[in-house]
């Protein structure tokens, strides 16, 4: 086989286990009782052993990638909106409007968007469209997604995409997703690799209405039954069911987490790709945080399978990485209260009582 059809990833070690134990007895010394920030003090232990240090060092950089893609599923009346939607939220985020802008800006992350597979001959500038590798993937009710060169061009794009990121300084990842119909393909890898059946999977996606849901259980069936024939093979099940997207965005998170990069997951899309990713590199997951639960029942499913518990639940189901970016501020306090909240001795508090002996 030709070198450059191989896809291989660094083997992924577990984020540092002394910082791990440094964070939490770190946790006991400050002046609270122990466990009284519940889920924010997992989340900076997490951190700690992300970095290698406790106390850990507060995120400067935090960057959300969004990777925009059409599908050809789309053209079924799978979706509440028509395929051209995509080319033009991409124009409305490169000028700041979209609300992943809007959420990132207040979060304090930075945003770029990457034109994968949009349907259009040409990104709406060059800068986005260097690793386009189609327009628009194929109807996985029917065709494979993409060709196997393009699975494989999508995976190296993400991986090469995770590595400019971190060489750049940052230290925060979050995958967004942007593309009309992109939960029916998501929704097929998700109930092929849980074990799941359509109905199980299938959600409003957009804000579908009946005969929408009925007409995308169909797609996610027919999609199905061609998943199923390539499941033991996570390059070939992306190339069969999933879509340029997904398989970027799965190359991208396993490749973060190569580089002991912090991954916030955000909705069903990303996820999808996580699971993708957890088969290519095994351990990446320790990488990840799921940022909240979606409103989608596909989404439940696979943070279930990749053992994530949510920070958030607030039923945001519309990508972007909106989802993730609305738990950044959560991880900015996480890491905060460990680096700069004082210690029962800087304070001068009385720690808890210790228990009489007992006679």
């Amino acid at each position: 086989m030709d070198a450059d059809t191989i896809i291989e990833f660094a083997e992924i070690g577990a984020p540092d286990e002394h910082a791990r134990s440094a964070a939490i007895e770190l946790h006991g010394k400050l002046i609270k009782p122990a466990g009284s920030l519940g889920k924010l003090e997992e989340l900076g232990v997490w951190i700690a052993a992300c970095q290698g240090q406790s106390p850990p060092r507060p995120f400067t950089r935090p960057r959300v990638v969004v990777f925009a893609a059409d599908h050809g599923i789309s053209a079924k009346g799978v979706s509440a909106y028509p395929r051209e939607v995509t080319g033009q939220l991409v124009g409305s985020l490169l000028t700041g409007g979209a609300a992943i802008n809007v959420l990132a800006a207040s979060a304090g992350a930075s945003v770029r968007v990457v034109d994968i597979a949009v349907d259009t001959d040409a990104p709406a500038t060059r800068s986005i469209g260097e690793f386009k590798v189609r327009r628009g993937s194929g109807s996985i009710d029917t065709e494979d997604a993409l060709t196997d060169e393009e699975v494989r061009a999508a995976i190296r794009a993400g991986m090469k995409i995770a590595d400019a990121e971190v060489d750049g300084g940052a230290d925060l990842l979050v995958a967004g997703d942007l593309g009309i119909g992109n939960s029916t393909p998501a929704s097929v890898l998700v109930a092929a690799l849980t074990g799941s059946e359509p109905v199980a999977v299938v959600g409003r996606g957009s804000g579908i209405d009946d005969a929408t849901w009925m007409r995308k259980a169909i797609a996610v069936r027919d999609g199905l039954r061609r998943a199923r024939r390539v499941l033991a093979d996570p390059i070939l099940l992306v190339r069969t069911a999933g879509g340029a997207d997904i398989a970027a965005i799965a190359g991208f998170l396993a490749q973060a987490a190569v580089r002991k990069t912090p991954v916030i997951l955000d909705g069903l899309v990303a996820g999808a790709a996580a699971l993708i990713a957890e088969e290519l590199a095994p351990g990446a997951r320790q990488w990840w945080v799921a940022g909240q639960r979606g409103g989608e029942p596909a989404h439940a499913l696979l943070l279930d399978h990749l053992d994530l518990e949510p920070v958030l639940d607030l039923d945001i189901r519309l990508g972007e990485g909106t989802g993730a970016v609305a738990a950044l501020p959560l991880l900015f306090m996480a890491t905060r209260v460990l680096a700069e909240m004082s210690t029962h001795d800087q304070a001068g508090v009385a720690g808890p009582l210790t228990p009489p002996p007992t006679p």
